[in-house]
């Protein structure tokens, strides 16, 4: 679906999900552990190029890093922009897949979905339009940009 051009974001008042995983919204971590995260995750990916993350990206008042947790061990994590008072975007997942039955990609974007529906927000911006995406309640496409 995704050809570069196609945008989408979650409606958050279509989604009725819940904040059903153990996370927790990690004040200024310590970046070590979840650069290591994101280099297992584009390694398992297989990416050729990945986008570069800076240690300073965790500490940025701007930004929410949700940490998800499989029995107490930092697994998975999530960098969350609060664009404005409606709009936040998901910028980053990185997820080592040391267990895939927890299916923490979609699992993770529903979690977030209640997270921030519950703090007010109205929209969630998910970047490029990829097909999985399309499973989660409120999947909208953003239309056309504006001259």
């Amino acid at each position: 679906m995704s050809n570069g051009e196609l945008y989408c974001y979650i409606d958050l008042a279509e989604t009725n999900y819940t904040d059903h995983l153990d996370y927790k919204i990690l004040d200024n971590p310590d970046p070590e552990p979840l650069l290591k995260i994101y280099d297992q995750y584009a390694r398992y990916k297989k990416l050729d190029s990945v986008w570069p993350i800076y240690a300073e990206e965790f500490s940025n008042p701007t930004n929410d890093i949700i940490g998800y947790y499989d029995n107490g061990e930092l697994v998975a994590w999530s960098c969350i922009y609060r664009v404005s008072s409606t709009a936040v975007e998901a910028e980053q997942f990185a997820w080592n897949y040391d267990n895939p039955k927890l299916k923490l990609g979609i699992e993770s974007m529903k979690c977030e979905c209640a997270i921030y529906k519950a703090r007010g927000y109205k929209i969630l911006i998910l970047g490029d339009a990829h097909e999985y995406k399309k499973q989660i309640d409120g999947f909208k496409l953003f239309g056309p940009r504006l001259p």
